[in-house]
């Protein structure tokens, strides 16, 4: 019993350090490209991020055991980025399969559009990558990559309405669009790094 209340802790630590003081957005930068998209594609941000939670879930374990897999194996580095690639394709037909299975073709379509973007960018193979890197255990993966999937849906309700917040008047005509979002993004950015403990060096 103890040891399973270890690992929810553990689970739950991970998860709330990639939520926050890990933020894919904010600390790392992964999937900022998606999140400041010049051109208005007609994908629903937040579908988006449960899709990305969703594939994150699912690579994150196989990309866990992919890894340990190639312990032994001497040129795992050159080799890492493209199993995370093939965890991530994986993924992606399985999230797919659910998709179509649980809601009617028409109304799968536009998550069906956003499934390729969901999976195949920095955020997911991202997150794959510094859970090998830094050894993490299962526990911790799982954390982390849900930590980090959840993150996002955080970084993109935060970005939205600090959008709505900057399209006015007040604004600088010159500043208006991607030049103030990157802005407002990069001030928060900021913020969470110097929360998790930073200072700046001179």
């Amino acid at each position: 019993m103890s040891e399973v209340i270890a690992s929810l802790g553990q689970f739950f630590v991970y998860m709330v350090t990639a939520l926050f003081a890990q933020n894919a957005v904010f600390t790392r930068g992964l999937g900022v490209s998606r999140l400041t998209k010049i051109v208005d594609d007609g994908t629903d941000t937040l579908t988006f991020g449960v899709l990305l939670c969703c594939i994150q879930i699912i690579s994150a374990p196989l990309g866990y055991f992919a890894n340990r897999a190639m312990r032994e194996f001497a040129y795992r580095g050159y080799v890492r980025p493209f199993v995370c690639v093939v965890c991530s394709a994986v993924a992606f037909f399985v999230v797919l399969g659910a998709v179509v299975a649980l809601r009617r073709l028409e109304s799968a379509r536009h998550a069906v559009a956003a499934l390729p973007m969901a999976t195949f960018n920095t955020c997911v193979l991202g997150t794959m990558l510094v859970s090998a890197t830094q050894s993490f255990s299962l526990v911790q993966t799982m954390g982390f990559a849900v930590g980090s999937g959840l993150g996002y849906v955080m970084a993109v309700l935060v970005v939205d309405e600090g959008m709505r917040k900057l399209d006015g008047e007040r604004v600088p005509e010159i500043f208006r669009g991607l030049p103030v979002t990157l802005l407002y993004i990069g001030i928060l950015a900021l913020a969470i790094y110097g929360f998790t403990g930073h200072t700046v060096t001179y």
